[in-house]
């Protein structure tokens, strides 16, 4: 389960909040009491609620809970010896070395949870519950284990798809996110610290809800206890249909703390149809920089309310630019959605296809104006490195590479490819961001395309030599 940690000052502002609401409310009342006594009575037209009970949990739990699935997993992790030292916090680098003991591999094991959504065994969880795992076991409620293939899975909304092989398996319904209304009861079913099929309840407390260190998800956002093994687990609406993976928490402590976060039912099918069809998730890009607007920014702006993305910065040739959109536009609506912040139209652009047409209402210059813009891609030297873990997968050797700039050929002294992200056999060498790669089998290396073909001649181990600061090694690397 992924948590974050709510700032001091967020906090407090939040606790004051609550504590003037609730002290107003229990004044008022205990006046109102008071003055009720006294005063003429006064006719009031009576107000309705409806108090309907809570739904049936039992019978959602007895229906759907065979198709909520403990997810085990197993690999390694690279940690620096200094993490295992109890005196390093103390004394820090030994005088003389040139940096932290060098990292290793650790044993690493995990749990959460998942569901099934077809009876041939297709299973939906979260990515950073298989992330990093050699070995997945998925455990069904009647103690059946089974091997699962992880067929893709998509860091940017936390997505991840799992295959076994089994035939006629319970499955969960699926509901319409558009239909959840804050306030309903929601009840979640997962593993939490290992104790399988835990259900608990609660309600939406909001929909929509962008966090400071995500963007691309729109979550749920439910005051349903939500603790770590939970992540990946199903969020059921009051008639049993799942509508949402459980996913993050906001936590001081790292348990649960009333706030719990769910991935809509219909991001996660479109990344897992993605997945199934092509094997990978393509996200498209508009080429901003965009930040949220204040008050003071909305005076400035002649905005009515605080409320759009305001846009800082355009990327030359971007969809943006071609679009014609330029830094101090306000964009407040896309294809008639409604952008209240700048989280909202990062969670639009990323679940948007490249080649997709967009029709932007834009505040510009105290007035709206209309853009229409086709997305694009992630750029190149990014699409190299969804490549590069791909290969990973298909046991290559997991390295996403860029040339080097003009600039840091000059401060390196060399010519090679920058390392930007090292996974799988590579990482598991030794490999790091930030290296430079020189050459492949002898062979020396100064595009993507070079790599490719000296790949494509290597056997089951291939020798890197990368450029570490002033240093220069061979790193065997096993990708067989």
């Amino acid at each position: 389960m992924k948590t974050s940690q709510l700032t001091p000052s967020r906090l407090v502002l939040a606790l004051l909040a609550a504590g003037a609401i609730g002290g107003a409310g229990a004044t008022a009342v205990s006046g109102s009491v008071s003055m009720a006594a006294n005063a003429p009575s006064v006719a009031t037209a009576p107000q309705t609620i409806n108090t309907s009970s809570p739904p049936n949990f039992a019978q959602i739990t007895r229906d759907f809970g065979p198709a909520v699935v403990n997810i085990s997993v197993s690999g390694t992790r690279k940690v620096s010896a200094d993490d295992d030292d109890p005196f390093a916090q103390f004394f820090g680098q030994i005088p003389g070395s040139r940096g932290r003991m060098p990292a290793r591999e650790v044993p690493m094991r995990g749990e959460g949870s998942g569901f099934i959504i077809s009876n041939d065994g297709i299973i939906l969880t979260n990515a950073h519950v298989v992330q990093d795992a050699r070995e997945v076991t998925v455990k069904l409620t009647d103690r059946r284990e089974y091997k699962a293939k992880v067929l893709g899975a998509d860091p940017q909304t936390d997505v991840a798809v799992l295959k076994i092989d089994a035939k006629d398996l319970p499955v969960v319904k699926v509901g319409d996110v558009n239909q959840l209304q804050v306030g309903e009861w929601v009840l979640a079913i997962g593993s939490p610290y290992g104790l399988e099929n835990t259900a608990t309840a609660g309600i939406v407390s909001a929909k929509g809800r962008s966090l400071p260190d995500d963007t691309s998800v729109p979550f749920i956002q439910t005051d349903v206890a939500v603790n770590p093994g939970n992540s990946g687990g199903p969020l059921f609406n009051d008639r049993g249909e799942v509508v949402g993976i459980n996913s993050q928490i906001y936590s001081r402590t790292g348990g649960f703390q009333g706030l719990s976060f769910s991935i809509p039912i219909d991001v996660a099918y479109k990344i897992k149809d993605q997945i199934l069809e092509h094997g990978k998730v393509q996200h498209a890009r508009l080429g901003v920089t965009v930040q949220e607007v204040n008050q003071d920014l909305a005076n400035s702006f002649k905005l009515e309310s605080p409320s759009g993305a305001l846009v800082s910065s355009v990327e030359k040739g971007s969809a943006a630019d071609k679009a014609g959109l330029q830094p101090g536009d306000v964009v407040r609506k896309i294809d008639g959605k409604t952008i209240v912040s700048s989280g909202d139209l990062a969670s639009l652009i990323t679940l948007s296809s490249p080649g997709e047409k967009i029709k932007m209402d834009v505040w510009r210059a105290g007035g709206p104006k209309e853009l229409v813009a086709t997305l694009g891609g992630i750029p190149k030297d990014k699409t190299q490195a969804s490549a590069g873990e791909q290969d990973v997968q298909r046991g290559q050797l997991g390295l996403a590479l860029r040339p080097l700039s003009p600039q840091e050929q000059q401060a390196s002294g060399t010519e090679g490819l920058l390392i930007e992200r090292a996974a799988g056999p590579a990482a598991k060498a030794g490999i790091e961001p930030g290296d430079v790669l020189l050459s492949l089998n002898g062979v020396p290396v100064h595009n993507v395309g070079q790599v490719k073909e000296a790949l494509s001649k290597a056997g089951k181990t291939v020798a890197l030599l990368v450029q570490r600061g002033e240093d220069k090694i061979f790193v065997p690397v096993q990708i067989g």
